[in-house]
């Protein structure tokens, strides 16, 4: 959660936050109950029609309705937006995609909560610690669940940055997931499956360790120790002495966004070593740690421009809230698909697929085309040497991979399609697909850098 700190914030400020029970459940239910008339009128409408105008028709209502739920679920912020944004990143093997798409355009970068409000929250949670601090009243960040405020500390001159948790977030999880699953229950537009049973449990779970921003200093505190020695890297320091459990305080640290324009006019080498950067650590996340940041919003990270060309550039990594601990029994079975997906081995592939209950159901041609579609996940970590499959447009002269020709998302959405269609094939497990939706972000990432990646350098220190 961040803003490009080359640019000003110009944001429509709001006074207060719907963030009563009450409040939230009269917002839901007025749209449930439009949602229930706009049913009612679609039915009535339809019913002269032949079998396949219906379905066109419905098709667009399904459009509008998803639409119309995602643009009121935007009116408030809070654990609402971020099941919202959660279920558009993660469920789209379990939503309609017309949900899908609609969820996609809720965004953080809404109204800011007005200053009076916020320096209200800042007193209730520091008391007189507030005057040791100089806070600048216009944010320069804002999320779902908090905001972010440059402040100085006034003894020592020091820059900080505040993350501000919204008053009444967290205690309105619980009722909001529930608000959430009566809205789509109420709009027709998602089975009520176990499947979605259990990633509502799951987006539960992330959202109450997401909120507790203790956790979220002491994940900080240890990605800081670890790449502390690393020049590649920057990691906020916390600052102990001004957070508590909705009030996080760390060092600020400077860049800009990954689409800033200043990033476009570096030396391709330059933006190359930036890419190699971004997706090690994700390896050393997986491989190495255990534990993930699961939210690929280029939000999450800047970048620090050198002054130089023979100084580093850093990738600063500023948001450890979403962060995904991984068992042995999972990391075995990665490394087991990373090191087949390196040999580019179908065989391999089929083997390393054992583990979980999702595997074990299909039949072999389906087992055979899931582990297809493995192989070409893994295109980018492949030994060129090993690997013929890869488009001669996707390696550059150094044999390194070239993630903005590649086409990469396209071309496995349509795989995925072809081996989703079949009636055995069952949701993978949410593991996998947070794993997943990282790698989809690594690669969104790459591509509007338009880095050039090794995959030796990537993948033989996890072999």
């Amino acid at each position: 959660m961040a803003n490009d700190t080359t640019r000003p914030n110009n944001k429509q400020s709001i006074d207060n936050l719907k963030t009563s029970g009450f409040e939230r459940r009269m917002s839901i239910a007025k749209t449930s109950l439009n949602i229930g008339r706009r049913w009612a009128g679609n039915s009535v409408s339809g019913m002269f029609l032949d079998k396949k105008a219906r379905s066109a028709r419905n098709q667009v209502f399904m459009e509008a309705q998803a639409n119309y739920v995602a643009e009121e679920l935007g009116k408030l912020k809070g654990s609402v937006v971020k099941i919202g944004q959660m279920l558009a990143m993660y469920g789209e093997h379990v939503l309609p995609p017309e949900i899908t798409r609609a969820l996609q355009t809720l965004n953080d970068d809404t109204a800011t909560l007005a200053w009076p409000k916020i320096e209200q929250t800042l007193r209730r949670t520091l008391g007189d610690k507030l005057d040791e601090l100089e806070v600048n009243p216009v944010p320069i960040g804002t999320a779902s669940l908090a905001q972010v405020h440059r402040a100085t500390i006034i003894a020592t001159g020091e820059d900080v940055v505040l993350k501000i948790q919204y008053p009444g977030v967290a205690d309105a999880i619980d009722s909001d997931l529930a608000l959430f699953k009566r809205l789509l229950k109420v709009s027709n537009a998602v089975p009520q499956t176990r499947a979605l049973d259990t990633w509502f449990e799951e987006i539960r779970d992330l959202l109450h360790v997401e909120v507790d921003y203790t956790i979220e200093a002491a994940t900080t505190e240890r990605f800081y120790q670890r790449l502390q020695d690393d020049a590649r890297y920057v990691v906020p320091k916390i600052n102990r002495n001004y957070s508590s459990k909705y009030l996080l305080c760390m060092s600020y640290e400077s860049g800009v966004s990954i689409t800033s324009e200043s990033l476009q006019v570096l030396s391709h080498e330059r933006r190359n070593a930036i890419g190699q950067a971004a997706i090690e650590i994700m390896m050393q996340e997986i491989f190495v740690w255990g534990e993930m940041q699961t939210d690929p919003n280029f939000g999450n990270y800047l970048i620090r421009i050198a002054d130089t060309e023979d100084q580093q550039d850093k990738l600063v990594l500023l948001d450890f809230g979403a962060i995904r601990q991984f068992d042995n029994h999972l990391l075995t079975i990665a490394h087991g698909l990373l090191r087949a997906g390196y040999h580019h081995d179908h065989e391999a592939m089929k083997q390393a697929m054992t583990g979980y209950d999702f595997f074990y159901s299909m039949s072999e041609k389906v087992n055979s085309d899931i582990a297809a579609l493995f192989l070409l996940a893994t295109e980018p970590f492949s030994d060129p040497a090993t690997n013929p499959d890869i488009p001669t447009n996707c390696l550059d002269e150094n044999q390194r991979y070239v993630w903005a020709n590649s086409k990469l998302h396209s071309r496995i959405s349509a795989t995925a399609q072809r081996a989703m269609q079949s009636l055995e094939f069952n949701l993978p497990p949410k593991e996998f697909m947070f794993i997943s939706r990282k790698f989809i972000g690594a690669y969104t990432f790459l591509t509007v850098l338009d880095a050039h990646t090794n995959s030796d350098k990537l993948v033989k220190p996890f072999l």
